[in-house]
């Protein structure tokens, strides 16, 4: 990233797509940004919130004005669906330079904490899936700073316990991955609390893949955008729906909604 590369949240430049403001970075542009300004970020107050949106966030977010308030309230959308890419070429002012995929993007930021000393924490999946992820992370990334993690299904008196630890321990980025829009209202409900956090990324299924029990499409079904067939080649009971009813939904906004 250049030097004079503005990374204020307030100035990242941005297009619509499918009705959500998305912002124009690559990679490598996002993975800078997010060190930067999570370490830079004022602490005290809400922390920045990034998350990102696909095909399927786009239609569920035009269907439901929670899921949409819940969205626009991010200080950045990155685009994480190679599809939003493809009609950013076509249906905006800007074309959108790359995916930004979470399972991706972490691996550039967590590369980028150990050269800056930033500081991690992991919220969410199961125990197990949880521990898996970390214990993975640390053997990839050894001089990371992981100053904790947990699983994400904490409620009552010890979600308020957990919050006060995961505030106390103050980390650069917090990765919450619940799915959506379970990581959103978590967010909206709670990040009031947790003023010495730089940043909250909402994560989805991220800790699956670093655990290594969800497997990555093929490069080429990514780049052609035709990864979610290949995830419901492996969860067709659960996924076959849920994208017949977003993906034709989505292909609408994304040609009507996009500027």
């Amino acid at each position: 990233m250049p030097d004079n590369f503005d990374t204020s949240f307030r100035t990242l430049p941005t297009v619509t797509i499918g009705g959500l403001p998305i912002t124009v970075l690559d990679r490598d542009q996002t993975a800078d940004w997010m060190i930067r300004a999570a370490r830079e970020h004022p602490r005290g107050g809400r922390p920045l919130y990034l998350t990102s949106a696909n095909g399927e966030v786009i239609a569920r977010a035009a269907a439901d004005r929670e899921i949409a308030a819940l969205m626009l309230a991010a200080d950045q959308i990155v685009a994480d669906g190679q599809p939003m890419v493809i009609a950013s070429r076509f249906l905006c002012r800007q074309p959108l330079p790359e995916r930004v995929g979470t399972t991706d993007l972490f691996h550039d930021v967590a590369a980028r904490a150990v050269k800056a000393g930033a500081s991690f924490y992991l919220l969410g999946a199961t125990q197990d899936e949880n521990a898996r992820a970390v214990a993975r992370v640390r053997q990839l990334y050894p001089g990371l700073d992981i100053v904790g993690h947990s699983h994400g299904f904490h409620t009552g008196a010890a979600l308020d316990a957990k919050l006060a630890e995961i505030n106390q321990l103050a980390p650069d980025i917090l990765w919450l991955a619940m799915g959506v829009p379970h990581e959103q209202r978590f967010v909206r409900d709670h990040a009031g609390k947790l003023g010495k956090v730089g940043m909250i990324k909402t994560s989805g299924g991220l800790f699956n893949f670093l655990s290594g029990t969800n497997r990555r499409a093929p490069d080429w079904m990514q780049a052609a955008g035709l990864e979610w067939a290949y995830r419901i080649w492996l969860e067709p009971r659960r996924l076959f729906w849920r994208y017949a009813i977003t993906n034709p939904k989505a292909i609408y906004l994304m040609a009507t909604r996009s500027a």
